[in-house]
């Protein structure tokens, strides 16, 4: 009997123990929670100083926008995500941290550039299939900007097609081979189409006998893959070649601009 009572003490005396620890372990993860949250407001007054000490660079200078917009993202801050905890200074409850922290022109410049985007994008569907590559999506943006305007750089195209993503818009960003593309159509590239894409890229087209060389497929995996592509307009149709060739219209236009570029160069030079 006597055995049976200590068993009982020891098994009372370790639940109390585990409550302790677990009491403990409560307390800790409280006081850390407030210690990483000091630490994150301060973090977020001295972005706010940077902000307004730099704020003329990162309206007018692309680079430097980048720039400020990684070190929001490096602690955690989304600069275009809205907030309405109305912490932090100045006013306004609700808008993204620009607006926050910027006034509006930078938050309206992003949004306004998200609105060339979705044209362009519906312009040159036709041509690509709704996959275009971020360089000549920007190129094509700003020509159709007003004069005078800020400058526009890859990353600010970035962002403005993240803007989008609430819409469920089907807008993203994917990279084919070592190159970031934006895609305005709701569909997933399968792995063989991405694989398909990253080969154009490397000679401007792709065949089903290079694919079957160099990847090891079937010719009916090739030709599917293919056609798919070509179906969606991402990828144009040689059949002048011997072998039905599959082009990458980012390639075609990458070459035009080289070659209108050395055309240039060629004439200023003579």
């Amino acid at each position: 009997m006597s055995r049976k009572g200590v068993g009982l003490a020891a098994f009372d005396r370790s639940r109390l123990t585990s409550a302790q620890f677990a009491s403990h372990g409560s307390t800790l993860r409280t006081s850390d929670a407030r210690a990483l949250e000091t630490q994150l407001s301060v973090f977020r007054s001295l972005l706010q100083q940077f902000a307004h000490t730099h704020a003329k660079d990162i309206r007018s200078d692309p680079a430097f926008r980048a720039q400020f917009a990684r070190m929001c993202t490096a602690i955690g801050v989304d600069p275009l995500a809205s907030s309405s905890s109305g912490g932090g200074g100045g006013g306004g409850g609700g808008g993204s941290i620009w607006a926050q922290l910027l006034g509006r022109s930078v938050n309206d410049f992003y949004f306004e550039l998200a609105v060339r985007v979705v044209e362009v994008c519906g312009a040159t569907r036709p041509d690509n299939g709704g996959l275009i590559g971020v360089r000549e999506l920007r190129e094509r943006v700003v020509r159709g900007r007003m004069e005078g305007a800020p400058a526009v750089a890859d990353d600010d195209v970035l962002r403005a097609v993240a803007t989008l993503r609430p819409l469920g818009s089907g807008y993203s960003v994917v990279r084919v081979g070592n190159r970031p593309y934006v895609r305005s159509v709701p569909k997933e590239l399968s792995t063989d189409q991405s694989a398909v894409l990253d080969a154009a890229q490397l000679l401007g087209y792709a065949t089903a006998s290079l694919l079957m060389a160099n990847l090891g497929w079937s010719r009916a995996r090739a030709r599917t893959a293919l056609d798919d592509l070509l179906a969606e307009g991402m990828l144009w149709l040689d059949r002048q070649a011997p072998e039905w060739e599959y082009w990458s219209p980012a390639f075609m236009l990458d070459v035009d601009e080289a070659a209108g570029a050395a055309e240039v160069t060629e004439a200023a030079g003579g």
